[in-house]
């Protein structure tokens, strides 16, 4: 599984995520590019230490039931649930937010493994340094893919 704590992995979603524009249409979904970028940054601040999200009663109930499926080979499905504090529906600034994911993303990769938040998942609990590094990676990657990048 790739992880954002793979230097190949990480470089190749910087790679992506630099091919995406202001203008580019989504191919499902209700973000334009910019308010995916705000959207993803507000995920990954709860790897990197920067945002607690509380859990949700439901991923209590049934975050271990779909935990393996989540971080399994395959890749998000379109419109997947998300947690409500990082629903973005307002407009964003394009540049501003693409500079801001990235200087995030950078910033959680230079912490590696060891700089990864013990801050629970909002719905599925628990997670090691590894299994967000793969999370945040098929998260970023099934937005990029939302923009043909």
């Amino acid at each position: 599984m790739k992880s954002l704590y793979d230097k190949a992995a990480f470089d190749e979603i910087i790679k992506r995520i630099e091919l995406v524009q202001s203008g580019m249409q989504r191919q499902w979904g209700k973000m334009d590019p910019a308010q995916m970028f705000a959207h993803c940054t507000a995920a990954v601040k709860v790897p990197a230490g920067k945002a607690f999200p509380p859990r949700l009663m439901i991923g209590r109930i049934l975050g271990p039931l779909f935990k393996s499926r989540f971080l399994g080979k395959g890749e998000f499905t379109r419109n997947s649930p998300t947690d409500p504090s990082f629903i973005v529906a307002d407009p964003r600034d394009f540049k501003m937010e693409k500079e801001g994911l990235l200087r995030l993303l950078r910033e959680l990769s230079d912490a590696g493994e060891a700089g990864c938040s013990k801050h629970p998942h909002s719905f599925f609990g628990k997670l090691t340094p590894r299994e967000w590094g793969v999370a945040m990676h098929k998260h970023l990657d099934h937005h990029l893919r939302q923009f043909g990048a």
